[in-house]
């Protein structure tokens, strides 16, 4: 058995993990990351980047089946997965092999092998023993699956989707949540018969009413069946096709079964319980400095309880890298993070939905612009709209807590949204900014102008 002691132990290697050990290194700690899998995690491998490789693949699937809307004579000759898991790939191991030099540039020493939280700040790997003044927790999340649902064959979590062979031509995706709808639109534009299947009344149902009504608009658009409200009750499946059964007593044949159901904490096997850490639902038990009842040991990312956001386990990464370091940062402020889905139209948002707007402080007014008026949203020939909500009632000065947007490239401004929530900026100070025309942050413009009572583009 070898001890080795460090400043600095994290387990796991994924997006929390691994910002942590970069921020920490760069202050000076010595650090150790213990990693079973590939740096990056999730996020890298099985998540955010490979899934949005195969979204910008779809887009350019459905320009080239729409080039003649715009007088551009393409066409469409089918998809070749191969080509397009060629692509994806080398997205990842791009990134991969640009984070592994990251890593190493650091001095950060990197244990491949699966960890063990012994406590009381110890993990072990084999038969060493990692020891840090602080540890820090980071071993992600998994795709979650129904109980008496197994998985395999035609029925598959997002883990197996991104890197089918081929096009499925029919799918049943079971959860409208983010990663559901984000395959849905893949597929949709891949050519395949695409029906979702979400207990809740509403697609993406975090988001605020008016984002749900607008996608499942424009799905009903590409043709992407949405059946909500409805509760799964089993799958079977052949050699040749899955059946999927409803509540309602419909079932639903297909080539491949989609579960979506959302993601679990990876909190098991990895000794958090055996070694007194306080737990809740599977997440481990963190204050707003993201430290455990354990001294000296922080959780991060998946495994506490809050938004599943690669972004989210970046910034807790950051933070408690500094907090070990002495340096007091503030917490991180979770109603602040910017929200996306990148299915085609694209969904993004920060702050409160209407609903837990009016909870929290009475009055509100809202405002909603649609990209109608918006000139690069025509040239783009997307729908959608901006709708941003204020706390306080009209006539009265209030900041702005919420904004959602649907549409094409949505995504790409919800940093400018981010700073009008995180600033508490007054509709009057976002809407004296001049933005640049044509432009869709146009958009977030003209809905603060409306809002501050000079609407420009849209009715008064």
């Amino acid at each position: 058995m070898a001890e080795h002691t460090a400043d600095l132990v994290i387990l796991g290697g994924g997006s929390g993990g691994y910002a942590c050990a970069l921020r920490a290194a760069e202050l000076g700690l010595s650090v150790v990351l213990v990693e079973k899998d590939k740096l990056g995690g999730t996020c890298l491998h099985r998540g955010c980047i490979p899934t949005k490789a195969l979204l910008h693949a779809a887009e350019v699937a459905d320009h080239a089946r729409d080039g003649a809307k715009v007088g551009v004579r393409s066409t469409l000759d089918g998809i070749d997965m191969t080509g397009v898991n060629t692509y994806k790939d080398g997205v990842v191991a791009k990134l991969y092999k640009g984070l592994q030099g990251l890593v190493a540039a650091r001095g950060i020493t990197v244990v491949g092998g699966a960890g063990t939280f012994v406590g009381p700040r110890t993990v072990v790997v084999g038969d060493d023993h990692y020891t840090g003044t602080d540890v820090v927790l980071a071993t992600g999340s998994y795709a979650r699956s129904l109980p008496g649902l197994e998985l395999g064959g035609r029925i598959v979590t997002s883990d197996r989707a991104i890197s089918l062979d081929e096009v499925p031509e029919r799918v049943v995706v079971l959860g409208g949540g983010v990663i559901g709808v984000e395959f849905a639109s893949v597929w949709r534009s891949f050519g395949a018969e695409v029906t979702i299947v979400e207990a809740l009344p509403r697609l993406v149902p975090a988001e605020d009413e008016f984002a749900s009504t607008l996608l499942e608009r424009a799905f009903r658009r590409r043709r992407i069946k949405s059946k909500t409200g409805v509760r799964f009750t089993g799958a079977t499946q052949t050699p040749d096709a899955v059946t999927v059964t409803l509540e309602s007593g419909e079932e639903i044949e297909a080539d491949l079964l989609l579960v979506a159901v959302g993601r679990g904490p990876n909190t098991t096997g990895h000794g958090y319980s055996d070694a007194g850490l306080a737990m809740d639902g599977g997440f481990v038990t963190v204050d707003e400095r993201l430290r455990t009842n354990l001294d000296g040991v922080y959780a991060v990312g998946d495994i506490t309880h809050g938004l599943q956001l690669a972004h989210r386990g970046f910034a807790h990464g950051i933070f408690v890298a500094e907090d070990a370091a002495g340096l007091s940062p503030d917490p991180v402020a979770e109603a602040g993070l910017p929200r996306v889905t990148y299915c085609d139209p694209e969904v993004a948002s920060v702050g409160l939905t209407e609903v837990a707007a009016r909870e929290q402080h009475g009055e509100v007014q809202t405002v909603t612009y649609d990209l109608g008026g918006n000139g690069k949203s025509q040239i783009l020939q997307t729908a959608g709209a901006v709708k941003l909500i204020k706390a306080g009632a009209e006539g009265t000065d209030g900041p702005v807590v919420g904004v959602h947007m649907v549409g094409s490239r949505v995504g790409e401004l919800v940093g400018e949204a981010q700073l009008v929530y995180n600033w508490e900026a007054l509709p009057a100070d976002v809407a004296a900014l001049v933005h640049a025309h044509p432009t869709q942050n146009e958009a977030l413009g003209e809905a603060h102008l409306a809002l501050a009572g000079k609407p420009l583009h849209t009715h008064g």
